[in-house]
C-alpha cells in the first residue's frame, strides 16, 4: 500500500474533499442543516475561515484557511463529521470493523487534501467548487445550487449570475 504524507502549513490554505461511504446516497442535502450546524460548532471550538464551499449528496468540497501558526486541518474535518453524524439516527448498515471500532457507516475514513501554493491554485479550486454541482449534472447553471458559496461571490460581485466557470474564459479567449 502507498505511503500517503499530508502537507501541513501553518496558517495554509487547504482544499478538501470530504465523501459519504455510501456514494450516491443524498445525506448531505437531506440533512443540510445538521451539516452546517456541525461546520459552525466546529469553527467555534476550532476556528477557520471558510473562503469556498459546496455541498453535493454525497460530499462536499471546501476552501478553507487556518489562523497564523495552526496547520491542524485534520482534526476539524474529523470535528465536523463526528458532530454531523451524532445528529442523525443510526440506520445504516454497518460491516464488523466498523461495528469493533464504534464507527457509524456514514463517512469514508479518509478524505482528499490538497494545500494551496498561489493565488492562481486558489482561483482554480474556488472555481471548481462552484462548478461541481454542474459537472454532476444537478443543475443546468451554477447559480441555481443552493448549497454554494458561489452565492456568496455572487453578491459580492465576484461572479456574474450566468458564470459557469473556467469553460467561459477559455471560450472567450
Amino acid at each position: 500500500m502507498a505511503s500517503y504524507r499530508r502537507m501541513f502549513v501553518a496558517g495554509g490554505t487547504y482544499f478538501l474533499t470530504v465523501t459519504l461511504l455510501e456514494r450516491g446516497s443524498c445525506l448531505l442535502v437531506t440533512h443540510i442543516d445538521a451539516l452546517r450546524d456541525a461546520v459552525r460548532q466546529t469553527q467555534r471550538v476550532r476556528p477557520f475561515g471558510i473562503d469556498g464551499w459546496v455541498v453535493l449528496p454525497d460530499h462536499f468540497h471546501c476552501l478553507i484557511t487556518l489562523p497564523p501558526g495552526d496547520d491542524d486541518f485534520s482534526n476539524r474535518i474529523k470535528a465536523i463529521k463526528i458532530r454531523f453524524v451524532r445528529q442523525l439516527a443510526a440506520s445504516e448498515e454497518r460491516n464488523a470493523v466498523r461495528v469493533r471500532k464504534g464507527e457509524r457507516g456514514i463517512w469514508q475514513r479518509r478524505f482528499w487534501e490538497h494545500v494551496i501554493r498561489d493565488q492562481t491554485d486558489f482561483n482554480r479550486h474556488l472555481d471548481y467548487i462552484h462548478r461541481n454541482p454542474l459537472k454532476h449534472g444537478l443543475v443546468t447553471h451554477v447559480a441555481a445550487w443552493p448549497y454554494s458559496t458561489f452565492h456568496r461571490y455572487l453578491a459580492a460581485g465576484v461572479y456574474q449570475s450566468d458564470w459557469c466557470g473556467v469553460e467561459d474564459a477559455l471560450r472567450a479567449r
